[in-house]
């Protein structure tokens, strides 16, 4: 029998009128758009272009359109991932270690972090800003029976005591320390106060996220005889140059920010509530 030749496919090929940089535009935009509108999902779902808020007006500039030239879909992409931070929440967690090693060291229940900071207005020129991070464990769950309706009902209770009319709650950090071991609830706090009234507003705050309550027997202070040095004069030469020394201890307001969970296998975090508007994956 003769042998038969199977058809060959005709050879494929752009069309004569192929614009590359409009086939990149129909490609690329539905993608950036879409994460767009996931980082700006806290407004409505029927959402229109609009600058009447904040919110509303950085969506409208994120948001790339048929007629952009290059110029356009590069600021917007700057905007979305570099300046408000969309890319780096795409980001794993580096700890130094590879993020399976640390969290091999720590024992394996769910541990719940929230983030303050001072006012960027309170900040004296020359200072960084106050800092502070308190943390829980959920001691009756583990990574496999945590999930994502469990983390919200954890997000709300946190939403509850920590924001207040949009914004997050203030405390005053001063020297002293006031520590709170409650180890069967997952709490070993240790919080930089001002006043006892203050601090055990905060510590009270956190037990109620998980419903437990306040004792006082818990409570030790330790009050340093070094005085708090809130605004430091003195300098020291480090590396070759002088520069200020670091402050004591400084008494200062802090804000609620945010808080997040971490679950052990899990690389990233898990952000439960956001008062910045960085974090768009909140659950509340």
């Amino acid at each position: 029998m003769p042998s038969i030749t199977p058809a060959q496919p005709p050879e494929d090929k752009l069309p004569d009128n192929f614009d590359p940089f409009e086939h990149l535009q129909k490609i690329y935009i539905p993608q950036h758009n879409a994460a767009v509108a996931h980082y700006f999902k806290d407004l409505p779902t029927d959402w229109k272009p609009n600058i009447a808020t904040a919110r509303s007006s950085l969506r409208v500039a994120c948001t790339m359109l048929d007629n952009d030239n290059q110029l356009m879909m590069n600021l917007r992409h700057h905007l979305l991932f570099d300046l408000l931070g969309y890319g780096r929440s795409q980001l794993g967690v580096v700890y130094g270690i590879p993020a399976q090693q640390f969290q091999e060291s720590v024992e394996g229940k769910p541990q719940i972090f929230l983030y303050f900071s001072q006012d960027a207005a309170s900040v004296a020129q020359g200072e960084k800003k106050v800092e502070a991070e308190y943390s829980f464990r959920i001691m009756d769950e583990t990574p496999a029976t945590m999930t994502p309706i469990k983390a919200i009902a954890i997000a709300h209770k946190v939403k509850e005591q920590f924001v207040s009319s949009g914004q997050g709650v203030v405390f005053t950090k001063g020297k002293n320390i006031y520590k709170y071991y409650d180890e069967e609830h997952g709490y070993r706090l240790q919080v930089y106060g001002n006043t006892e009234a203050d601090t055990q507003d905060i510590i009270t705050r956190l037990l109620k996220c998980q419903s437990v309550l306040y004792d006082e027997n818990r409570l030790v202070i330790s009050t340093p005889k070094k005085a708090s040095i809130t605004s430091q004069t003195d300098t020291q030469v480090v590396y070759g140059k002088k520069k200020k020394k670091p402050r004591y201890r400084p008494v200062a307001n802090v804000r609620f920010r945010y808080a997040y969970m971490y679950l052990r296998g899990n690389e990233r975090p898990i952000y439960l509530v956001d008062t910045t508007g960085r974090h768009y994956d909140a659950l509340v």
